[in-house]
């Protein structure tokens, strides 16, 4: 059973949702991607995600999309990923996931990247450009090592397709909120909830509701529906705002103990 499994395992028998945060590796400096790191679960989360700065927007809104090209311009490289993970692992207990693009994976290898991730610590990867048709050998890489291959589920993907996905994805489902791109949102499709009710009798996996997701209202709404909440612009915009590292982990940490507060409450 996978760091992954056993979180959710955890909160399911606590009746408690999980909360992830994502925050982008190297922005503004690696050094305060790690200072972030290390406060998030004294103050809420769960479980963390680390996106891997990519040149090519997948489905990235603009807050995502700059500080992928701050983290590139100040000189990112995909082995500080694997560095921070390191150096975090034996004080940070909650599981880590990268968000990297398949490209990257493919580039690597994909058995040499579930390796290098694993020993740095990593619980698993979301990969939102891999196709459910192509993800078939490298899903069987992430099982045969126990590492998690999360994918994403969309509001247009058909249904027959969403369980496909399901079928090939492990640890947990990354259902997006909304058609388009990521970035906060003042409201969310009126179906939302209805559609993931309807994905929740496909299969057993945990779903966990990403996009949109703009602070303790919105997370006080998809709490009662979703197992977990992920929530990126919003964070990544406070780093972005924040004055040096300790401002960065003093904001985000307030931001993350109001949403975990919300979540619980609702």
């Amino acid at each position: 059973m996978s760091a992954i499994d056993q979180l959710f395992t955890q909160l399911r028998a606590s009746k408690k949702k999980a909360l992830m945060p994502f925050i982008t590796a190297g922005d503004p400096s690696i050094e305060t991607t790690e200072a972030v790191l290390r406060n998030l679960s004294s103050a809420g989360a769960d479980l963390c995600e680390v996106g891997v700065p990519y040149s090519d927007p997948i489905a990235d809104g603009p807050v995502i999309q700059a500080s992928y090209q701050r983290a590139l311009d100040q000189g990112f490289r995909l082995q500080s990923v694997f560095d921070l993970g390191k150096r975090v692992a034996g004080d940070v207990a909650m599981p880590r996931v990268t968000m990297v693009s398949y490209s990257i994976i493919h580039r690597v290898g994909t058995e040499a990247y579930v390796k290098k991730a694993i020993e740095a610590g990593y619980a698993g990867a979301i990969v939102p450009d891999l196709l459910v048709e192509e993800a078939e050998a490298f899903s069987k890489v992430c099982e045969d090592a126990d590492f998690n291959l999360i994918q994403l589920v969309t509001p247009t993907t058909p249904k027959e397709r969403q369980v496909r996905i399901a079928n090939s994805s492990s640890g947990f489902l990354y259902y997006v909120s909304v058609t388009g791109i990521t970035g906060e949102r003042a409201k969310l499709p009126p179906d939302l909830q209805e559609s993931v009710q309807w994905l929740r009798g496909e299969t057993d996996l945990p779903i966990c509701i990403g996009f949109g997701i703009s602070g303790p209202e919105t997370a006080a709404t998809l709490a009662p529906v979703a197992d977990g909440l992920i929530v990126g612009s919003a964070i990544v915009r406070r780093i972005a705002e924040s004055n040096g590292s300790e401002d960065a982990v003093k904001k985000v940490s307030e931001f993350v103990g109001e949403l975990r507060t919300a979540i619980d409450a609702a």
